[in-house]
Formats: C-alpha cells, structure tokens, sequence
C-alpha cells in the first residue's frame, strides 16, 4: 500500500525538471502536486526554467498542453522570476565552476540568492549538494558516495 504524499511547507525553487515530472506523470510528480498544492510558503521558478518546461511541453504535447501548463503554475501561485542581472551574474558564476545546463544554473542561482531548496530529481544538481539546499525528489535523489 502506498501512502499519500505528504504535504510540503516551506518556500521552494522549482526546477524544470520537478514540473515536467509532474505534467508527464513521472516518479515523483505526486511530491511536486503536493508542494503546489500546499499553499505556504513561496514557491518561485526563473523564466529561463519555465521557458525549458515550455518547449520540453510543445514538443511533447503540442502548444495547447503548454498553455495548459503555464495556467496551472499561474494558479498554483508560482512566482516566475525575470533573468535580472544579480540573478544572471550568480547563474554565470555557477556555470563557470560546474558542469551543469545554463537553466540549471540559473535555478541555482535563484536558490542561493533566496536560501530556498532547490525541486528537482536531476542528477547534475548533486555536485551543488552543500553550496545550494536542495529538495530531492523521493525517487530521483542520488545514491550516497
């Protein structure tokens, strides 16, 4: 028997790759559910982040699916968060020491810059592990070294 998700409280960095889990009813989606559903907390998402989710969704789904997307994080009260120089500066230091994608640095970026964990379930944030907080989902985090 499975249990239910817990519900999530806190403020939270969401990662393309949490909410692609989500809308692709991947493992761990039903954790990314609960932390929008939870309604505490500030839940925020760079435009750099969302634009990855946006065409992953188009090329998947087609551009409905993508609207639908973005109406849904819009509703959920997710705060998108424009490329602004301190944020882009922070994603161009990240990038320069640590091989990861230009939207996952931005992501970090947002993390370090507000203290709040980081979503995800991607493998490239675990060398960040200890500089950003991070919030793992249940079935995506890395095996310990």
């Amino acid at each position: 028997m499975t249990s239910a998700p817990q519900q999530e409280v806190g403020s939270f960095v969401l990662d393309s790759y949490a909410i692609l889990a989500l809308l692709d009813d991947e493992p761990g989606g039903s954790e990314v559910s609960a932390i929008l559903s939870s309604g505490a907390g500030e839940l925020l998402m760079t435009y750099v982040n969302l634009g990855e989710v946006l065409y992953w969704t188009m090329r998947k789904r087609g551009e409905d699916r993508a609207g639908a997307a973005l109406l849904g994080l819009e509703e959920a009260g997710v705060t998108f968060v424009p490329a602004e120089l301190s944020l882009t500066l922070e994603a161009a230091r990240i990038k320069a020491r640590h091989r990861l994608s230009y939207a996952d640095a931005y992501c970090a970026a947002l993390s370090r810059l507000t203290g709040f964990p980081v979503v995800t379930g991607d493998p490239e944030f675990s060398q960040l592990e200890g500089q950003i907080p991070i919030r793992w989902l249940e079935t995506a985090q890395p095996a310990a070294s």
